[in-house]
């Protein structure tokens, strides 16, 4: 039995009559998590997390039908009990587990192991098939601890304060900006772009406290930024709003930092390895602890991952999906009247 099949419109439940993160539309879309690549426009009805529906609400339209449900809560569609289980991606981010006559199958969505303050904790979830991503598939990707990340972004502040620099950090608005904000709070002014600001309300909305903010003037009064703390989306890198904050040092936070001679960062003066997904050794320990009999492995490095997978005796697969780099769908949300 099969309970996951992967068809032109995304992963579907044939029994359930339902997909998860569709790419195309569909009646019903089971969504893991509110970013863009997993999140789209044109479902006729979405179920999500409780705290992903003002994401969803916010990046999609507030006249979308949207059910939202708690971890663990159990609902029944068409005989498959469907529950959510933390993914520890972002805020809301969820694991999917189905059921139906003892079978069952988990799509994970993006995860990571690692508990960063904001997002509910990754819960393992057992199965007999599991659907796990690869983003950072290669043994080169082993992440610091979250307290030893923060600690070298709040050096980087206090050197740049040394300096008279303005510190300017380049993170996807949802999940990255705020965990950037996080860290540095306590350090000086933080002002965020529109964008994030507009995802930090969906934060507020469900009770969960973010440092003190503002939203930054890149076009009237950027002289006011001086000397303090700047929070912008990839979308913004080398563009003439960060060329409008007085003597800037940028820094790249994401998990591609880990490999420092990537071409896309070279015009930054630092870079941060921060990942809101799994890394090399958080993606075998989930997958082994799983104990799933059949593996399929999407976006990232799949074929390596994959192939190391069947090496250890867990039999495994490569799916093709649509699912991208967070850095880059975000671009798609940002539009120019924000900026």
């Amino acid at each position: 039995m099969k309970l996951i099949t992967f068809t032109k419109k995304g992963m579907y439940c044939p029994q359930g009559k339902f997909y998860i993160d569709p790419w195309r539309p569909v009646d019903l879309a089971v969504i893991t998590h509110g970013h863009a690549d997993h999140a789209r426009w044109g479902m006729k009805k979405y179920l999500c997390h409780h705290f992903t529906k003002p994401i969803l609400h916010q990046r999609i339209g507030q006249d979308i039908e949207c059910q939202s449900v708690a971890y663990g809560e159990k609902i029944l569609i068409n005989g498959v009990q469907l529950s959510l289980h933390p993914a520890g991606h972002i805020i809301g981010s969820a694991q999917i587990r189905l059921e139906y006559k003892g079978y069952v199958a988990v799509v994970s969505g993006d995860y990571k192991i690692q508990d960063d303050g904001l997002s509910t904790p990754f819960e393992l979830v057992r199965c007999n098939e599991f659907v796990t991503e690869s983003t950072f598939g290669l043994p080169i990707y082993n992440w610091l601890e979250v307290q030893d990340l923060n600690k070298r972004l709040q050096n980087w502040v206090l050197k740049n304060k040394e300096n008279n620099k303005t510190s300017v950090f380049i993170g996807y608005s949802l999940g990255k900006a705020q965990r950037i904000m996080k860290a540095v709070e306590g350090l000086g002014k933080i002002n965020v772009h529109y964008s994030i600001g507009k995802l930090n309300e969906a934060f507020e909305a469900v009770g969960i406290n973010l440092p003190e903010y503002e939203i930054a003037d890149f076009r009237e009064h950027p002289k006011k930024l001086e000397h303090e703390i700047v929070i912008v989306p990839p979308a913004l890198l080398d563009s003439n709003i960060i060329k409008k904050i007085p003597d800037p040092a940028t820094a790249i936070c994401s998990g591609w930092m880990q490999v420092r001679g990537a071409r896309r960062w070279r015009s930054a003066d630092a870079g941060f390895a921060m990942s809101d997904h799994a890394d090399w050794k958080g993606l075998l320990q989930t997958v082994k602890a799983t104990e799933a009999e059949i593996v399929h492995v999407t976006h990232g490095q799949t074929a390596v991952f994959s192939k190391y997978l069947n090496e250890t005796g867990i039999h495994s697969d490569v799916v093709e999906t649509l699912f991208g780099d967070d850095d880059e769908t975000e671009k798609e949300t940002i539009e120019n009247k924000t900026l």
